[in-house]
């Protein structure tokens, strides 16, 4: 018998599907060497993991101006066409998510490093994001993964049992900084791995 009692849900790459390439490919002409080297050198994702942590998207956008000015128009694209990065819901994970919080043997939240000037975005956009119990937003937290605090200021919020507790998220680096205080996890890559890892661990 599985002793999960509480099941929590990164969003980014598990639930929702979201990836700047959905602006840039095309502002770059389809030229993906280009595209790596504005991620790698100017938009970073260290630069934009600030902004999860709650650095303010306008504030961030002109700093990142004032370093690469010959760049602008491209930078302010990063927030100004954000909306278009959202490529939808992971629709496979979304059915088990649907499974796992219509059983009532478990609580379902959500762990999200997300800057909390969007979010209400995707809460307008994803009718799913209502289904949980509560949702830890790292951007209203001004901290995020693979920070420490995060994962017990979660685990407090709603007063719950690491040992007691699946972690599912798509990022290595956060899946070991949450097993590392106890949290039982998923390494997810595809729904259909999640599925079988839940089977086998008499989830569903």
């Amino acid at each position: 018998m599985t002793t999960i009692k509480n099941i929590i849900f990164d969003l980014g790459g598990v639930l929702i599907d979201w990836n700047p390439e959905y602006v840039y490919l095309d502002v770059f002409e389809g030229d993906r060497k280009k595209m790596k080297w504005f991620f790698d050198e100017v938009c970073t994702f260290d630069w934009n993991e600030n902004q999860d942590a709650g650095y303010p998207l306008a504030q961030a956008t002109e700093d990142r101006v004032a370093l690469f000015p010959e760049y602008e128009e491209w930078i302010r694209m990063y927030y100004g066409r954000w909306e278009e990065m959202l490529g939808g819901p992971i629709e496979e994970t979304v059915h088990l998510l649907k499974q796992l919080v219509k059983d009532e043997r478990y609580n379902v939240f959500a762990l999200t490093n997300w800057s909390g000037e969007t979010f209400p975005i995707a809460l307008e956009r994803f009718d799913f994001l209502h289904w949980f119990e509560g949702i830890i937003v790292s951007g209203d937290e001004k901290t995020r993964k693979p920070f420490e605090e995060i994962y017990t200021l979660t685990l407090d919020r709603f007063e719950l049992k690491a040992t007691e507790s699946l972690f599912i998220d798509d990022n290595l680096r956060n899946i070991e900084a949450a097993g590392a205080i106890g949290i039982q996890t998923h390494h997810f890559k595809n729904p259909g791995l999640l599925s079988n890892d839940l089977k086998a661990r008499g989830i569903l």
